[in-house]
């Protein structure tokens, strides 16, 4: 009985023990095949992972042209040479070699051994890059020599107008510490080493359009990081390119018209808005920020008191002075203020208070009307007129002239210039208006400051009676962007009228401003408006004794020279404006420089001596006798 008993308790452990073994070896099955079916595809990704790396391959950069189609901005081979460890048993004697072949600064050759120590043998490093054919031709002849030496051909930046188109197209630069914390990680790109994108100019403002879309690079890597081979690349989509309305000649020629002299000058279609010329003198080579600047010429364009860095055309703010004139005349024939006929004395002086506000010509102009005030800049006439209107009304007008306000350009760091008025002061100063203000507004000093595209913009509406509004930007991908259509400016007519008729008077009259600067051209006459705008106060001392000349005085301290025009009087095609910094006066400094602008738009690049006034035509001639000078070669490769 017991032997019976045991057997049977036997057996049922036995089946308890057989019964917890399979039960075990089916959860085994189970989970072999949640592993080798279900999540089959998750641990092939893993392992694929470990395997392949992708890299993002920089995309062509969109290129820039002018409005011919002549190129301001494009991409060039860039060769550069680098060195990987593990390829050289002794990487210095390596360098002592390839600078035998290429120029490589000893700072360069110390930096390239700290990467070298520094990051993994099979790491390449870069040591010199933007050679030219010649410098990658001798290095790859000489590969044999030079263990671990690799040389790879990319695109660069390359911007063959140098300084004349510099401030308009901008220039590229590699991303910075700063730029990637901003970004965030939200643009990949930025990820890529030494990976460029716009500094400046058109290629900071049209950046996202002008950089293009990333390609991908498939590549097999070991254990260690090491690329054994790329197995699958797909290109990136270039970027777009653009097409300005910049006409590079008609630049070319602002540029070397404003030469030796610190200037800004616009030139506007009036049919489209198209800025034909937007030239800030001096410029500066825009192929040294991307290949790489010293530390010795940054310094000296940051010291430079002519601001060669400085877009002077769309950031440069100056009291408009007497190229003000126009708008306040505006505002008060609107406002019923100023009837056409009437004339006002000029002694020289006008009194307010105890205060005298002053003519720029001492003696005065005797009795002036509204043409006449114009045509001979008298300050008297429009102290006047302007405490008749007040600074509300003259503020209204010159906003709907461009003034007061940034113009949709797309260039960094447009100024909106200042039209100030009660409510501006009482915030900006926190004191009430004065009627001395509104003078001082009256002639364009005191508080208002305009541009030159301002200046531009104004011109070209006072010209059609329009809301014209320059543009920058005539193409994308070779489409053309639709041309604009201007609304009316809501000025009247016949007033408008009046004052371009004063205007014609500054060119054109026995006692205009500006006579000698004007176009001889039956038909093409010019209309225009000069003006001076202090950077300094004259005291009363200084007036008793005879206030002192601009050319004696130091150049920081003499006065702006502008002067606005546009032509054909008749039927206006151009406006053009110019703004000499501290050049004196208006008539003679910034006048002649406007009147040959407008005439290299309106004629091309030899006008006719009889569009020329008589006195100058022999001087014209002579120089048109004379072998041109040479032309610049454009800026080469430097290597950084």
């Amino acid at each position: 009985m017991s032997a019976r008993r045991d057997a049977g308790a036997l057996t049922r452990r036995g089946l308890v023990l057989l019964g917890a073994q399979g039960a075990l070896m089916g959860v085994l099955a189970l989970r072999m095949r949640q592993l080798q079916i279900a999540d089959a595809e998750r641990f092939r990704l893993m392992a694929e992972e470990n395997r392949v790396n992708i890299r993002l391959i920089p995309p062509a950069r969109g290129r820039i042209f002018d409005r011919e189609g002549r190129p301001l901005a494009v991409n060039r081979q860039n060769y550069r040479v680098a060195i990987v460890r593990e390829g050289t048993d002794d990487p210095e004697e390596t360098l002592a070699r390839l600078a035998r072949l290429i120029d490589i600064p000893p700072r360069a050759r110390e930096k390239a051994l700290r990467e070298l120590r520094a990051k993994p043998a099979f790491v390449p490093v870069a040591v010199a890059e933007h050679l030219t054919w010649e410098e990658f031709a001798r290095v790859n002849a000489n590969a044999p020599a030079l263990p671990g030496v690799e040389v790879e051909a990319g695109l660069t930046r390359f911007y063959p107008q140098g300084e004349l188109t510099a401030h308009v197209v901008g220039y590229v630069g590699r991303v910075s510490e700063r730029e990637l914390k901003e970004d965030g990680g939200r643009t990949p790109l930025y990820q890529i080493p030494d990976f460029q994108i716009g500094k400046s100019g058109v290629e900071l403002k049209a950046e996202e359009i002008l950089r293009g879309e990333a390609g991908v690079s498939r590549i097999e890597v070991n254990a260690l990081g090491r690329v054994i081979r790329e197995f699958e690349r797909e290109e990136g989509k270039p970027g777009d390119d653009l097409q300005l309305t910049v006409d590079l000649e008609l630049q070319r020629y602002a540029m070397e018209r404003m030469k030796d002299e610190s200037a800004a000058a616009c030139v506007l279609d009036l049919t489209t808005g198209d800025v034909a010329a937007l030239a800030s003198a001096p410029g500066f080579d825009p192929n040294k920020f991307v290949f790489g600047i010293s530390s010795k010429e940054w310094k000296a364009l940051l010291d430079d008191p002519h601001r060669p860095l400085s877009n002077k055309t769309v950031s440069g703010q100056y009291p408009p002075g007497s190229t003000f004139k126009m708008v306040v005349a505006l505002a008060a024939l609107e406002a019923g203020a100023l009837d056409p006929a009437e004339r006002v004395f000029c002694n020289g002086r006008y009194k307010l208070g105890t205060s005298w506000f002053h003519c720029w010509r001492r003696g005065g102009h005797g009795h002036v009307d509204l043409h006449q005030s114009l045509a001979q800049s008298c300050d008297v006439f429009y102290y006047e007129i302007a405490r008749r209107v007040g600074v509300e009304a003259i503020a209204d007008m010159a906003r709907r002239l461009g003034l007061g306000q940034a113009p949709p350009l797309p260039l960094p760091a447009v100024r909106s210039g200042l039209i100030p008025d009660k409510a501006w002061k009482r915030r900006a100063h926190k004191r009430a208006w004065q009627i001395g203000d509104t003078l001082n507004a009256g002639i364009g000093q005191g508080y208002v400051l305009a541009t030159p595209i301002q200046l531009a913009v104004m011109t070209a509406r006072i010209a059609t009676g329009r809301q014209v509004t320059p543009r920058l930007v005539r193409a994308r991908a070779g489409l053309p962007l639709p041309a604009p259509e201007f609304a009316p400016l809501g000025v009247s007519a016949a007033h408008l009228a009046l004052v371009r008729d004063g205007m014609f008077g500054v060119v054109n009259d026995a006692r205009g401003t500006a006579r000698k600067s004007r176009i001889a051209q039956e038909g093409m006459e010019m209309a225009g408006k000069t003006g001076t705008s202090q950077v300094r106060r004259i005291t009363a001392a200084e007036r008793a004794a005879g206030v002192i000349r601009n050319a004696d005085l130091p150049w920081e301290r003499r006065d702006h020279a502008l002067f606005v025009c546009f032509a054909p009087y008749r039927a206006p095609r151009f406006a053009v404006s110019v703004v000499v910094e501290h050049g004196g006066g208006g008539s003679t400094a910034a006048a002649p420089i406007a009147r040959d602008l407008m005439m290299r738009a309106l004629f091309g690049p030899e006008p006719p001596i009889t569009a020329y006034p008589p006195a100058e035509r022999r001087r014209i001639e002579e120089e048109r006798l004379r072998p041109p000078a040479p032309r610049p070669e454009p800026p080469q490769r430097d290597r950084a």
